[in-house]
């Protein structure tokens, strides 16, 4: 049986939800918050489960998070994660203990999504949302388990939300205001390729063998300078006084990893032995890293600053030159290239 493609146009904000044990190690150089891949990876699979018959296509996803809690010992300045041991071997000896980095998140996602006719009353939207919810819920995100409200939390778990987007450009911002009342205290994460370009740009006035590296390696880091203050006289002898000032930051700025870049062509399904899904094509890639920033909801104008959407380069249909597999948000701000 065949369904509709959906036409309508809709916001989809499951709001407030707990997961456990995420994985706090995004990519070979990063850890912290989970990669943005991880979210478009369970927009996916939500999106199957539900199935066509759901009336309902979810086309990219925001991600608020209202609170991190990483797994770790804190002993000064070093950090260390929860490591548990592995059942011990068959002879019984030990198994050797594997480094995972995990983390607890309260995130609200934001989805836009498309919507069938039969999706298109209020009743309808509403049983809908809850649906999606209840069939989030038991879900993987980036390894941890998305858990259930608390039965015992005191304040009424907060409902989600599917609601239409208007036609209107000053009606579309009015809901998009109220929307990002409902997800303070807060901070989206968003993309900012165009503070990788400048810096870039900074870079090679000065060096012009300056590479994308170079700049990502210099947004990601605190740089501290001292600078020498005016000669005093103490004791009848001069003194030379320094002070130590930190670099300013364009913001709450953060190294992300966006994606991944092909490393060898694409192999026909079946080919490569111990590949997960032999009815896939497959191919060998590493990660793309870019530059990120969590800001608050209140502070975006529109749905399209805050939905991360994936990448068209990985279609087979329309082969990329380059292989780019990444998440991008649809913005003037998005046209740097990756490393």
């Amino acid at each position: 049986m065949s369904h509709p493609t959906p036409q309508h146009r809709a916001v989809l904000l499951l709001p407030h939800l707990r997961v456990q044990n995420a994985n706090a190690i995004s990519s070979p150089l990063t850890w912290g918050f989970p990669a943005i891949t991880a979210f478009t990876g369970l927009m996916t699979a939500l999106e199957r489960r539900l199935g066509p018959e759901a009336g309902i296509n979810l086309l990219g996803v925001g991600v608020v998070c209202h609170g991190f809690e990483a797994q770790v010992t804190t002993s000064g300045y070093t950090r260390a994660f929860h490591l548990t041991r592995n059942p011990v071997l068959q002879d019984g000896s030990t198994a050797a203990i594997v480094e995972e980095g995990r983390a607890h998140l309260e995130i609200s996602l934001v989805f836009d999504v498309r919507l069938g006719d039969a999706q298109h009353g209020d009743a309808e939207r509403e049983a809908l949302a809850e649906r999606i919810a209840q069939a989030l819920v038991g879900m993987r995100l980036a390894g941890g388990s998305v858990m259930p409200p608390l039965p015992a939390a005191k304040r009424r778990p907060r409902r989600p939300l599917l609601a239409l987007v208007p036609d209107g450009a000053e009606a579309q911002r009015e809901q998009f205001r109220r929307l990002g009342r409902r997800l303070m205290p807060g901070f989206a994460l968003v993309s900012r390729d165009d503070l990788l370009l400048q810096r870039l740009a900074e870079l090679r006035a000065c060096d012009a063998q300056a590479s994308t590296l170079d700049a990502w390696l210099d947004l990601s880091r605190w740089t501290s300078r001292a600078a020498a203050l005016p000669d005093g006289v103490e004791s009848g002898e001069p003194s030379t006084r320094t002070e130590w000032a930190t670099d300013p930051r364009p913001g709450w700025i953060v190294p992300i990893p966006v994606g991944f870049a092909a490393l060898s062509p694409l192999h026909a399904a079946g080919s490569v032995a111990g590949a997960r899904d032999m009815a896939t094509p497959f191919r060998f890639v590493e990660t793309v890293w870019s530059i990120g920033q969590w800001i608050s909801p209140h502070r975006l104008q529109r749905l399209g600053d805050l939905i991360w959407q994936i990448g068209h380069d990985h279609d087979p249909e329309h082969p990329s030159e380059h292989g780019l597999y990444r998440c991008f948000i649809d913005t003037p701000a998005t046209t740097a290239t990756p490393i």
